[in-house]
């Protein structure tokens, strides 16, 4: 029990680590295991997607819409496609601010596979999805509520030189302790960064991204492609309970647990996601090939799976067509009932259906095109 006060700011945040005797139990070692065999066969998964572009340009997507409406920034996936290779000014605040989550993810991805995680690429992380330069807050913080009873459950620290010292506790715990798992690492690292709550606003995302971020550097994921954000909505009571538990009482194994079955859990699911998208890559490569033998190439096919929302341009600059074929080759496709044509401002967009639908669905389950077959088609089935 600690002399924990949530109207109190929480300068008594317990620098890291833990004790070990709280965070490595044999059941928590275990999990690690499992949770480790998961992220391995996500990473075999993505390595079958001939182009890495088509699900870097997706999955980041999904977990960008996701953790933003975990912070109440609702937006769609068609808008976050519609808007994603073009100049953000026509979007809507809520699907801007998404896209710079999206932006942030893969600037940061990058960014670790260069060098550590670091405050300052925290900084630079929440300074990209808010749109605006920041640095550690010098203020008292955002004091957090039950959004029910508008009762305050935590206020966190205050002072920026304080923030500043446990900000460089919690980069130091991160790889300074390698006798500690790196999965067992991340959740705790969560935890702290939360609990520092170094940023007026965003914190949240950029702890999200700093998650994924982790298991890039340390080479249990290549790219930024686990779509964990999901796992939270899911479990959202949980998430913020759970968080709790650890401030009031120290209690860290059932946070640990709940993270590394979240990446298990999340590792599975994106793993049957994207065996289903390479199917129906294949399929719809055989169907364009067998219908349009003359418009059929591979990389037009990609193509729509890079950009599900395409543009005669990116065909362009693709190489794939000229314009004048390009719009050609695209109202075909249309007209085989691949794509669907809309208008969005003075330009035409085709839309690539059922892969938006496949990305979207909970279920990881595709439709044969028409006058192919009639029957629901999934991983297992093909």
């Amino acid at each position: 029990m600690t002399d924990f006060n949530p109207e109190v700011p929480y300068n008594a945040l317990p620098l890291l680590p833990p004790p070990t005797h709280k965070i490595e139990t044999t059941e928590i070692l275990k999990s690690c295991i499992t949770a480790r065999v998961a992220l391995a066969e996500l990473k075999q998964a993505a390595e079958l997607i001939p182009n890495s572009a088509v699900l870097v340009n997706a999955l980041p997507l999904l977990e960008a819409r996701a953790s933003s409406e975990i912070e109440n920034i609702v937006t769609t996936t068609d808008k976050l496609f519609e808007f994603a290779d073009i100049a953000e000014d026509r979007a809507d605040a809520a699907t801007k601010e998404a896209l710079r989550y999206r932006t942030a993810l893969y600037e940061g991805s990058k960014m670790v596979q260069r060098r550590m995680l670091t405050t300052d690429m925290a900084i630079q992380i929440c300074s990209t999805i808010k749109g605006v330069d920041l640095d550690i807050r010098s203020d008292s913080g955002t004091t957090l509520k039950n959004r029910g009873s508008g009762k305050t459950i935590y206020t966190p620290p205050v002072g920026q030189k304080l923030l500043v010292e446990m900000l460089d506790n919690w980069a130091e715990f991160m790889h300074g302790n390698q006798e500690i798992d790196p999965l067992v690492r991340m959740a705790v690292q969560h935890y702290q960064f939360e609990a520092i709550h170094p940023f007026s606003d965003g914190n949240g995302r950029t702890g999200r991204i700093l998650n994924i971020l982790f298991l890039v550097e340390h080479g249990l994921l290549d790219s930024p492609i686990l779509y964990f954000s999901r796992y939270i909505i899911q479990h959202k009571a949980a998430y913020y309970q759970l968080l709790q538990n650890v401030t009031k009482e120290q209690d860290w194994a059932p946070w640990i647990h709940f993270i590394l079955a979240g990446v298990e859990e999340t590792c599975t699911w994106t793993t049957d996601k994207i065996k289903s998208i390479r199917e129906l890559m294949e399929h719809t490569g055989e169907f364009v090939q067998k219908r349009l033998p003359k418009t059929y190439s591979w990389e037009l096919v990609e193509l729509l799976f890079k950009q599900p929302y395409c543009r005669i341009g990116n065909l362009v600059e693709a190489n794939v067509a000229k314009r004048q074929t390009a719009s050609v080759y695209l109202k075909q496709l249309c007209d085989l009932g691949v794509l669907r044509e809309l208008k969005s401002g003075r330009e035409n967009l085709f839309v690539h259906p059922k892969y938006i639908e496949l990305l979207t669905a909970e279920e990881n389950v595709w439709i044969y095109y028409s006058g192919v077959e009639t029957e629901t088609a999934n991983h297992a089935e093909l």
